[in-house]
């Protein structure tokens, strides 16, 4: 069977805020998934430790209050989802995060953070592997498509359902069936194995980032520097 109607792993984290490397989980979800069944969820709600800013709580509807009377703490938090994402990489099993470059650096973060063990420690020095990220694959194999690359218009463009944009559940198993809906409508993606495709990922989001780059800098933005480090990125000293 394609390895897209096998077992994938959805993934989201609503936060604090948009930089991955200073924003805070405020919610998580982890979606077993197989051919677009939902198998089981894991949910988590922390108290992130910080105020969580108005426009954050626009989007994903988690109040102050709730987070400090009703989560955990932050760093359990963290820990607990880093477990649950090691143990299926560890059995080779994909997880599936859209824009993981954003969540899984978000993660990894918050790991170093509360002085955790990082992702790749948790595997005995491995990169976090295989990731599928349908916002790279997408933006790869139809890279001319008009309009915006957001969760809710790709799962638009791709017939699936996405009731409750911004709750970590909703989005997570959003992921999973996009990435099953993307390479069903993509024979190329469809072929890769789950460790080839990872590959070939790096390489897309590495050539995106350097296209973007140029683009801003020809633009006037001289001094425009986009990361092309998928799908984690390297942190700074200051990140702890």
């Amino acid at each position: 069977m394609a390895w897209y109607r096998e077992l994938l792993i959805g993934f989201d984290l609503e936060t604090t805020g948009t930089d991955p490397r200073e924003a805070r989980i405020v919610t998580g979800a982890v979606i077993e998934v197989r051919d677009g069944q939902v198998l089981g969820r894991r949910e988590w709600l922390a108290d992130p430790g910080v105020e969580i800013p108005a426009d954050a709580v626009a989007v994903h509807g988690i109040s102050n209050e709730r987070a400090t009377t009703e989560g955990a703490p932050a760093d359990r938090v963290a820990d607990a989802i880093a477990e649950v994402l090691v143990g299926y990489w560890r059995t080779g099993v994909p997880v599936v995060a859209y824009n993981a470059a954003f969540d899984l650096t978000l993660l990894s973060a918050e790991l170093r953070r509360h002085g955790l063990p990082s992702l790749r420690e948790r595997l005995g020095g491995q990169d976090p592997a295989p990731v599928v990220d349908p916002y790279t694959i997408d933006r790869s194999v139809d890279r001319y498509r008009r309009g915006k690359r957001n969760l809710e218009a790709v799962c638009a463009e791709y017939g699936v359902p996405l009731a409750k944009a911004h709750d970590a559940s909703a989005d997570a198993l959003a992921a999973a069936r996009l990435a099953g809906a993307i390479a069903a409508r993509h024979p190329k993606v469809a072929a890769l194995g789950p460790a080839e495709l990872h590959r070939r990922q790096i390489e897309w989001y590495a050539e995106w980032a350097a296209d973007f780059q140029d683009f801003l800098r020809r633009k006037g933005d001289t001094d425009a520097v986009v990361d092309g480090a998928w799908p984690v990125r390297e942190l700074a000293d200051e990140t702890v």
